[in-house]
């Protein structure tokens, strides 16, 4: 009898699952996060979600550390999904702004590409490697969601450039680390070794000037929304015209 866990399939009955639960959850956080709003409660809860998410991600990292699949050089946290999990963390205890825009930016546009383009080689659920994959994935995701939607912070193009240069500064030194080490953080220097949306970018390293470009803009436009609803609700209202003989 075959003993050999199933492998995670794209898509498969269990990707179904992740990507209902998924909705599930941010559903409840916007409907917890409005609930409490601007009470002592809403402090509670984001610092409790910021301590599980944090316990989390530390513990995955710290299994990629002892784990004898991984390199030394592999472990280190330069993948932006590992400094989304501190950034996110921090979001949430502190409310701060660089940290929000690095969650609010990285989490609902790079993080969500794992929901739709998983790289995930491992076997299937309940397998721990699965669990610890999407259990990081979807709390990042779902910090930005509360932040947002539930707490009601809200992005400007402050924020926009602060999470471009940061950006920016991270792709420097990861691909300075890729090519001293023979590493791939952030995929910058070649691409995964499965498919993903990457190759319909062309190949390295044309593939990093569309992918800028598509960042970009994608930031902008998830940028746009908040801005342009702040400027209509600052106008002020235009004066009925009095009619003559009335004060």
């Amino acid at each position: 009898m075959d003993t050999t866990p199933a492998q995670f399939t794209p898509y498969g009955p269990s990707h179904w699952a992740v990507l209902a639960v998924f909705a599930l959850g941010c559903a409840a956080l916007v409907l917890t996060g409005r609930a409490h709003r601007h009470s002592p409660a809403e402090r509670h809860l984001s610092r409790t979600f910021a301590a599980v998410l944090l316990t989390i991600h530390v513990g995955a990292l710290i299994y990629t550390f002892v784990s004898r699949d991984w390199g030394p050089l592999d472990t280190v946290p330069l993948h932006l999904s590992d400094l989304a999990g501190f950034a996110a963390a921090y979001a949430l205890w502190s409310h701060a702004r660089w940290a929000y825009a690095l969650t609010y930016y990285w989490c609902l546009s790079l993080s969500t590409q794992a929901l739709v383009s998983p790289v995930l080689a491992s076997p299937d659920f309940p397998h721990h490697e699965f669990l610890a994959f999407w259990a990081l994935h979807l709390l990042v995701v779902w910090a930005a969601v509360y932040l947002t939607w539930g707490v009601g912070l809200r992005p400007s193009w402050r924020d926009y450039r602060i999470a471009v240069g940061l950006t920016a500064c991270w792709a420097a030194v990861a691909m300075l680390f890729n090519t001293a080490t023979g590493t791939n953080y952030g995929y910058l220097n070649r691409k995964p070794a499965t498919d993903s949306l990457l190759d319909l970018l062309g190949p390295w390293p044309w593939y990093l000037l569309p992918e800028i470009a598509l960042i970009l803009a994608a930031w902008a436009l998830l940028t746009w929304p908040w801005t342009r609803t702040r400027r209509d609700g600052a106008r002020p209202r235009a004066r009925s015209p009095r009619r003559p003989g009335r004060r």
